[in-house]
Formats: structure tokens, C-alpha cells, sequence
């Protein structure tokens, strides 16, 4: 295949799998060290992207290159976006204190499915899991958020 070809390809995974990537990541370390772990997991992906296209979840590995290559701040809580006042929708306000209280996997799936939009597949699929742990995780992390907040069951 042409540089140019492969460029394309790479260029077309990029522009669907960077928004994936970014919100898995802002899940998993947080809003201020997503970004740079989307880039080196996007530079590691292309600097092997003839290993990487062949695979069968390639934005799953480059979450867990990102995951990887973040580590360093993975040992501290992740900073989720403050809850600005008076703006629309609501949201409770101990919201973001409650998430990263979660384990890394619940966070993140919690964050994908009922943040995001995406399905429990997805989620999965992106943080390398079968569906029935990600719904594991998902309960579990939905639990601990409404017992935190004091939200009954």
C-alpha cells in the first residue's frame, strides 16, 4: 500500500477513534491529562499503524497505550470538571468528588454509558472487557455513586 494510502487510513481511524479516546480517557485520568495521552497514544498508533490497523479493536489497544503512557498520573484521582453554578441542566454538585471515588473501570464505564451515550458493548469493547463486566463494573460503580450521594436505590 502507498504512504498515501496508509495515511489516509490512518487519518480516517484518527477522525472516528479521537473522540472515543478522549472520553475514555477524561474518564480514566481526568480532563487535564486526557489530551496528552490521547496524542501519544494517536503518535503510537501511527508510528505502528501496520500492526495496529490489523487488529480487531485497534482504538481498545491505543486506550490502553494511552492508559499506559498516562501512568505516571494514574496513582493520583483523576480532577473531573467542576460543576458550574447556575448553568443548565443541574447536576449535583458533589458529582465529581463521588466519580473519583470510583475505581478507574467503574468510573469509566459510568462515565461512557450514562455521560456519553454509548452502550455497554462500546464500553467494553474500548477498555478491553466483555459486556457482562462492564455491566459489572457499570452497577457496581452506579451503586457506590448513589450510596455516596445519599441517592435512594
Amino acid at each position: 500500500m502507498s504512504q498515501q494510502v496508509e495515511a489516509e487510513s490512518f487519518v480516517d481511524f484518527a477522525d472516528q477513534a479521537t473522540p472515543r479516546l478522549k472520553a475514555a480517557l477524561v474518564a480514566a485520568i481526568g480532563i487535564d491529562r486526557a489530551p496528552d495521552a490521547v496524542a501519544e497514544a494517536l503518535a503510537y498508533g501511527w508510528e505502528h499503524w501496520e500492526r495496529v490497523k490489523e487488529m480487531g479493536n485497534p482504538a481498545g489497544y491505543l486506550y490502553r497505550v494511552g492508559l499506559s503512557r498516562g501512568r505516571q498520573y494514574r496513582s493520583f484521582r483523576p480532577e473531573l470538571p467542576a460543576v458550574p453554578n447556575g448553568e443548565m441542566p443541574w447536576v449535583e454538585p458533589g458529582l465529581p468528588k463521588a466519580l473519583s471515588r470510583l475505581s478507574e473501570k467503574q468510573r469509566v464505564v459510568v462515565l461512557l454509558v450514562h455521560s456519553f451515550g454509548w452502550t455497554q458493548e462500546e464500553a467494553a469493547a474500548l477498555i478491553g472487557v466483555s459486556r457482562a463486566t462492564a455491566q459489572t463494573h457499570l452497577e457496581r460503580g452506579m451503586h457506590r455513586l448513589r450510596a455516596t450521594l445519599g441517592v435512594p436505590t
